[in-house]
């Protein structure tokens, strides 16, 4: 395998973590460059589900070498529960590093978020409410805390008296939120260090060069059409969720990518607000989150769900370079008679069609999705193992997406366990 980054091809939750999963028994080391704890993974191994928010997929086994990223964002109280249960199933951790240039998540970020998503009603986000939107703005303003400035007293009080009257003045002011003193800050501070001690990695440097000639996993987070620069912008994650953000969140340069496999389920979902032209409010929607189990792993929230979208398919290929796109979820339409995919939108208050994916989103109420009908093979596909063994419409089904985004389809995901899996 090359050295490859797996990226979500649409709003997230498209199954990422079973296809790093997967790939990565063939990688040296996997790193998590971008996101923060609202980003929910989930593996099934060995018939046991593991929900995975900070920790990298690849470290269920064992031997690979697990590198959460500088550009990531860290929930302490988060990461301290997730290592906890993962101990406590058994997990070995001791190949799990963290850079101590990763951006801390402190109380005040989750504190102004929920108040954003509590008091906000027009143009309302849908935050998971974890503070990560804040602590990016923050890490831009240049007044964040590092992980590393744990490490050095010196350097933590200093850079402690630069940013707290700062952000003191705006919870007061601005949300009328609690102040903190220097001294609370401090004391929270030494509890973070202690949950960040066994895993941060201030040799992280020597880490990527000794494995430059290995083989490297990156796994995003979200999906491109959350991307903050290339999403349905504002309602869009606060990183570059693109496989161009693996270049600036992993240490690694862009020369070290080979391969980009877009991960896109076959349907489409999406959780919280923002636009959505294939969205299904109707009984097809219902059936499809059901048998889909379309619920968010960080939040619960049930799922928008809808028809394939090969509009936003193009668009992934085309922002994120896609060189193949794992499928997953097909068998979700086993049962189904017939099943829908977009090929293009129309503009109702003028005829207009659009085969390129608009970015002004705000005027995506008006757009509808062109249709194309495809006949469903009725047959269950948990248990077909090569691409010769799929019934013919589901064959033609796959051809058509193919057709139509651009991009092949290199995986096959007919379940949610490692062995249903087929590798095209």
């Amino acid at each position: 395998m090359k050295n490859t980054v797996v990226v979500g091809a649409q709003w997230g939750d498209e199954g990422k973590a079973k296809i790093t999963d997967l790939l990565a028994q063939k990688a040296d080391m996997v790193i998590r460059y971008q996101g923060g704890c609202n980003a929910g993974h989930t593996v099934v191994y060995n018939g046991e589900t593991y929900k995975l928010h900070l920790v990298p997929s690849g470290i269920l086994y064992g031997n690979k070498i697990c590198f959460i990223g500088a550009g990531t964002v860290v929930l302490p109280e988060v990461f301290e529960q997730e290592t906890k249960e993962l101990k406590e199933r058994g997990v070995d951790l001791s190949n799990l590093k963290l850079s101590p240039l990763a951006t801390i998540t402190m109380p005040y970020h989750t504190e102004i978020d929920g108040w954003a998503e509590d008091t906000v009603k027009k143009g309302k986000i849908g935050s998971t409410r974890k503070g990560i939107g804040q602590t990016y703005t923050d890490k831009m303003a240049r007044c964040a805390l590092k992980i590393g400035d744990l490490f050095d007293d010196e350097t933590l009080s200093e850079k402690i008296d630069i940013i707290l009257p700062l952000k003191n003045k705006i919870l007061k002011e601005v949300y009328g939120l609690k102040e903190y003193s220097k001294e609370e800050i401090f004391e929270l501070l030494k509890k973070y260090k202690k949950i960040f001690e066994p895993y941060i990695c201030e040799t992280w440097q020597e880490l990527l060069k000794e494995n430059k000639n290995k083989t490297i996993l990156f796994e995003g987070a979200q999906g491109v059409m959350l991307d903050i620069d290339y999403g349905t912008y504002p309602f869009v994650t606060s990183s570059n969720a693109i496989a161009g953000g693996a270049g600036t969140g992993s240490g690694y340069g862009p020369t070290m990518i080979k391969d980009v496999i877009g991960v896109s389920k076959a349907y489409i979902t999406r959780v919280g607000e923002g636009p959505f032209v294939t969205e299904l409010k109707d009984k097809t929607g219902d059936k499809i989150r059901e048998i889909g189990h379309e619920y968010g792993t960080t939040t619960g929230r049930p799922r928008r769900c809808g028809w394939f979208d090969a509009v936003i398919a193009r668009y992934a290929g085309l922002v994120s370079g896609l060189t193949s796109v794992a499928l997953t979820k097909i068998d979700v339409f086993d049962d189904f008679d017939e099943i829908k995919i977009c090929t293009a939108y129309k503009d109702k208050r003028n005829g207009k069609i659009y085969e390129n994916y608009p970015t002004n989103v705000f005027m995506h109420k008006y757009l509808e999705p062109i249709y194309e009908t495809h006949a469903g093979w009725k047959t269950k596909l948990s248990n077909i193992r090569t691409y010769e063994d799929l019934p013919e419409n589901c064959k033609k089904y796959l051809k058509r997406i193919e057709e139509l985004i651009e991009t092949k389809i290199s995986i096959i995901s007919v379940g949610p366990d490692r062995e249903q899996t087929i590798f095209v």
